[in-house]
């Protein structure tokens, strides 16, 4: 549909318009500065707006991808309510999935480290937690169509293990920094069944 040409409003349809992309994701705070600070370091980002209780953090040509909001009376989070598990972060290379995670390792001001490093078969994945304890995923495709990753997550060993493998992110970096085939790096070593980690405790 070209952009100017108005839709038929009154057809029928079994299915929602899908959204163009997904805009932001808004946090309820109770330590405003110090979440803006943490987010502003962790996707190397910026702040376009601020004030007392709102703050509008972005990192590419979106004005905003992440908002919070310090809202009085706002308790600490509980691990055991319903709620958003994690925020995933998307990074087009393996190296470029490490060399975030060495940045953020090493920052002047503050380290912020991983709770939890896992190949989970279609994506490579790093996670973090903010000050309020929300988690965060980074993230590359380990394979390269969409197609291939549904098809991975058809087979008998992700049915077995849908949760993945641990690794060592150092040790990934090292194996890239000798030369070896990323590919090859982000092939998933298969270890059979095993049970979700306690992300609450980590």
């Amino acid at each position: 549909m070209s952009p100017n040409a108005v839709p038929d409003f009154d057809a029928p349809s079994t299915k929602v318009l899908r959204p163009a992309t997904l805009a932001h994701v808004v946090l309820r705070t109770a330590n405003l500065k110090r979440m803006t600070e943490f987010y502003v370091d962790f996707l190397g980002g910026s702040v376009t707006h601020s004030n007392d209780v709102l703050s509008f953090i972005t990192f590419d040509e979106e004005h905003h991808r992440i908002a919070l909001i310090e809202v009085p009376g706002t308790a600490p989070k509980s691990q055991q309510s319903c709620g958003l598990e994690h925020i995933a972060f998307a990074f087009s290379s393996l190296a470029d999935l490490l060399l975030a995670y060495r940045h953020r390792k090493m920052l002047p001001t503050r380290a912020i480290l991983p709770v939890w490093c896992v190949n989970h078969g279609p994506t490579t994945s790093i996670y973090y937690k903010d000050p309020d304890g929300n988690m965060l995923e980074t993230q590359v495709d380990n394979f390269d169509t969409v197609e291939e990753a549904t098809a991975f997550m058809k087979t008998s060993y992700f049915a077995e293990n849908p949760i993945g493998t641990d690794f060592d992110a150092e040790e990934l970096v090292a194996a890239l920094k000798r030369g070896e085939d990323e590919r090859l790096l982000k092939k998933r070593r298969e270890i059979g069944p095993r049970d979700m980690p306690d992300l609450a405790s980590m």
